[in-house]
């Protein structure tokens, strides 16, 4: 009760505002807004103080202002430059653009880019050092960096440090590159092939196999071995996995011998040239073995998981303009990973089978 006898129920609510805490602080009320966006244009003790003095006002942002700040600014950036950077780190440029997949990831990302009003620029890495192309980004006002590796262009950048991570947001695609740690967007691989191992089983086949690599940032094993605890122990079949670097014959012996003692009726890859092993050892698709693979772009198969490619290249670009618009650059304390669901598509190299 207050001395009028009301209630504290009664009195009406009052936000805390930016100026509000600004009259504490002592700072105008711009420098609070960029303080407790976590701007560089304050010093690291200014927002650690401001943000203090927020929690204990018990600010709580208007989340209708946010929003409106949020298009203010963006359309100011757009204003003065409207590009996005998307770099290639092959080369030769066009070994990345080869992977179907990836020429689907441009396609989403320049479609989304388009619709919030950037461009999306390509450069190269064997083009442009990583000192080239800061001058280049800050010469034309490009604050927003997307990063194109697959397996095989684990060195991103030659001397990647170089690039000042601390002025850009940044958005790269998998796990195939240690560096930077910066968020990143990936086909949900375990999902993916959880879900193909579930298809192929309802299409009739007992014993599925998956032929793939052995990599660090390869999860579609995982799908797998997790989908086949779903079936009798006696009709699992191990997984036949092997190294990129390791001889065709070797790796052609090894499924000849696979193939022989477990009596696979269906595979599940996502090997491009299982088919040509597999004709090279006479067995013939789908007559005697039904075939699936988990990339429906990238593998002669018709059967398979369809990874949604083009909404990873979208939600790379949705996540780089929302960074952009919070301001939140430089390499995340903990970064995020935006896994995309595939889609099942049904082929004639995996008919249903007729059982018994």
């Amino acid at each position: 009760m207050d001395k009028a006898g009301n209630s504290s129920k009664d009195k009406p609510y009052k936000r805390v505002t930016l100026r509000d805490i600004a009259a504490k602080a002592g700072i105008s009320h711009v420098a609070v807004s960029h303080a407790l966006r976590n701007s560089a244009q304050v010093s690291a003790g200014t927002r650690e103080r401001v943000r203090k003095i927020a929690d204990e006002m018990g600010y709580k942002p208007d989340p209708m202002l946010a929003a409106l700040a949020h298009y203010r600014r963006a359309g100011k950036e757009r204003a003065k430059g409207c590009s996005l950077a998307w770099i290639n780190p092959f080369q030769d440029p066009q070994q990345l653009r080869a992977q179907h997949e990836f020429e689907l990831y441009w396609q989403g990302a320049c479609d989304l880019a388009a619709m919030r009003g950037f461009e999306l620029e390509e450069f190269n890495t064997s083009e442009y050092s990583p000192r080239r192309m800061d001058s280049i980004f800050k010469a034309r006002n490009i604050q927003g960096i997307i990063i194109a590796a697959l397996a095989g262009s684990e060195d991103l950048i030659d001397g990647w440090e170089q690039l000042p991570w601390q002025d850009y947001a940044a958005v790269r695609f998998g796990l195939s590159s240690a560096d930077p740690q910066v968020h990143h967007v990936s086909s949900a691989q375990v999902r993916n092939a959880h879900l193909a191992f579930l298809k192929t089983a309802a299409l009739g086949y007992r014993r599925i196999g998956f032929y793939g690599i052995i990599s660090e940032t390869r999860f579609f094993p995982a799908g797998i071995t997790f989908a086949q605890l779903s079936i009798p122990e006696t009709q699992r079949v191990p997984p036949l996995l092997f190294r990129l670097e390791d001889p065709d014959h070797l790796k052609l012996e090894a499924l000849d011998t696979w193939i022989k003692t477990y009596r696979p009726d269906a595979i599940i890859t996502e090997r491009p040239k299982l088919l040509e092993k597999l004709t090279q050892l006479g067995y013939s698709v789908p007559r005697d073995i039904g075939v699936a693979t988990l990339s429906i772009h990238d593998t002669p198969i018709n059967a398979g998981i369809d990874q949604n490619s083009k909404e990873v290249g979208r939600a790379a670009v949705r996540i780089l303009t929302a960074l952009l618009n919070e301001q939140q650059f430089g390499i995340p304390e903990t970064a995020s990973e935006i896994l995309i669901e595939g889609k099942w598509v049904d082929g004639s190299m995996l008919p249903p089978r007729k059982t018994a």
